[in-house]
Protein backbone atom coordinates (compact mmCIF):
# COMPACT_ATOMS: atom_id res chain seq x y z
CA UNK A 1 0.00 0.00 0.00
CA UNK A 2 0.99 3.55 -0.36
CA UNK A 3 2.67 5.11 2.33
CA UNK A 4 4.00 1.75 3.48
CA UNK A 5 7.18 0.97 5.07
CA UNK A 6 9.13 -1.99 4.67
CA UNK A 7 12.26 -3.42 5.63
CA UNK A 8 14.27 -3.79 2.50
CA UNK A 9 16.49 -6.58 1.99
CA UNK A 10 19.59 -6.09 0.70
CA UNK A 11 21.15 -5.88 -2.76
CA UNK A 12 24.11 -8.02 -3.92
CA UNK A 13 24.80 -5.59 -6.41
CA UNK A 14 24.91 -2.11 -5.28
CA UNK A 15 27.86 -0.37 -6.72
CA UNK A 16 28.71 3.61 -5.90
CA UNK A 17 26.83 5.35 -4.06
CA UNK A 18 23.44 2.80 -3.57
CA UNK A 19 22.64 2.34 -0.69
CA UNK A 20 24.54 -0.89 0.97
CA UNK A 21 23.21 -2.97 3.80
CA UNK A 22 19.51 -2.89 5.61
CA UNK A 23 17.52 -0.35 4.87
CA UNK A 24 14.14 0.54 5.04
CA UNK A 25 11.89 1.69 1.91
CA UNK A 26 8.75 3.85 1.36
CA UNK A 27 6.21 2.49 -1.29
CA UNK A 28 5.45 5.43 -3.59
CA UNK A 29 4.08 3.78 -6.34
CA UNK A 30 -0.36 3.67 -6.47
CA UNK A 31 -2.33 1.41 -5.01
CA UNK A 32 -4.54 1.52 -8.50
CA UNK A 33 -1.24 -0.41 -9.92
CA UNK A 34 -0.64 -3.85 -10.09
CA UNK A 35 2.87 -4.56 -11.52
CA UNK A 36 4.89 -7.45 -10.84
CA UNK A 37 7.62 -4.62 -9.41
CA UNK A 38 7.11 -2.16 -6.85
CA UNK A 39 8.34 1.53 -7.14
CA UNK A 40 10.01 1.80 -3.41
CA UNK A 41 12.15 5.27 -2.41
CA UNK A 42 14.92 3.84 0.24
CA UNK A 43 15.22 5.76 3.27
CA UNK A 44 18.65 6.84 5.49
CA UNK A 45 19.10 7.70 8.57
CA UNK A 46 22.71 9.88 8.01
CA UNK A 47 21.69 11.38 4.84
CA UNK A 48 21.86 15.03 4.72
CA UNK A 49 18.44 16.67 4.80
CA UNK A 50 17.39 18.24 1.75
CA UNK A 51 14.76 20.07 0.33
CA UNK A 52 13.50 17.09 -2.13
CA UNK A 53 14.15 14.39 1.20
CA UNK A 54 11.31 14.52 3.35
CA UNK A 55 11.92 14.26 7.10
CA UNK A 56 9.86 10.60 8.43
CA UNK A 57 9.85 8.87 11.39
CA UNK A 58 10.51 5.39 11.85
CA UNK A 59 9.70 4.36 15.49
CA UNK A 60 11.55 7.10 17.23
CA UNK A 61 14.32 8.29 14.79
CA UNK A 62 13.91 10.78 12.08
CA UNK A 63 14.97 9.46 8.79
CA UNK A 64 15.46 10.73 5.34
CA UNK A 65 13.46 9.94 2.36
CA UNK A 66 16.01 9.51 -0.59
CA UNK A 67 12.75 10.15 -2.94
CA UNK A 68 15.97 10.39 -5.77
CA UNK A 69 17.05 7.17 -5.41
CA UNK A 70 13.40 5.70 -6.01
CA UNK A 71 13.55 2.35 -8.01
CA UNK A 72 11.33 -0.50 -8.88
CA UNK A 73 12.26 -3.69 -6.73
CA UNK A 74 10.54 -7.03 -6.65
CA UNK A 75 7.76 -7.44 -4.12
CA UNK A 76 9.98 -10.62 -2.81
CA UNK A 77 12.64 -7.96 -1.85
CA UNK A 78 10.33 -5.81 0.18
CA UNK A 79 10.91 -7.68 3.93
CA UNK A 80 8.50 -6.65 7.42
CA UNK A 81 6.13 -3.94 7.24
CA UNK A 82 7.15 -1.32 9.99
CA UNK A 83 4.66 1.32 9.70
CA UNK A 84 3.15 3.64 7.28
CA UNK A 85 3.67 7.35 6.65
CA UNK A 86 1.09 10.01 8.26
CA UNK A 87 -0.85 12.25 6.29
CA UNK A 88 1.26 14.99 6.86
CA UNK A 89 3.92 12.87 5.70
CA UNK A 90 2.57 11.23 2.27
CA UNK A 91 1.67 14.99 1.56
CA UNK A 92 5.76 15.87 2.43
CA UNK A 93 6.93 12.88 0.00
CA UNK A 94 4.27 13.56 -2.72
CA UNK A 95 5.95 17.52 -2.95
CA UNK A 96 9.28 15.46 -2.68
CA UNK A 97 8.18 13.42 -5.86
CA UNK A 98 6.95 16.11 -7.86
CA UNK A 99 9.99 18.24 -7.17
CA UNK A 100 12.30 15.83 -7.94
CA UNK A 101 10.15 14.84 -10.91
CA UNK A 102 9.90 18.01 -12.21
CA UNK A 103 6.08 17.89 -11.89
CA UNK A 104 2.98 20.50 -12.24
Amino acid sequence: MRGDIHRLRASRTARGHEQRGERFGVIVQSDDLMLSTVLVAPTSRSSAAQIFRPTISIGSQPTQVLVEQTSAVAPERLGDFVGRLTRAELTSLDDALRLILELD
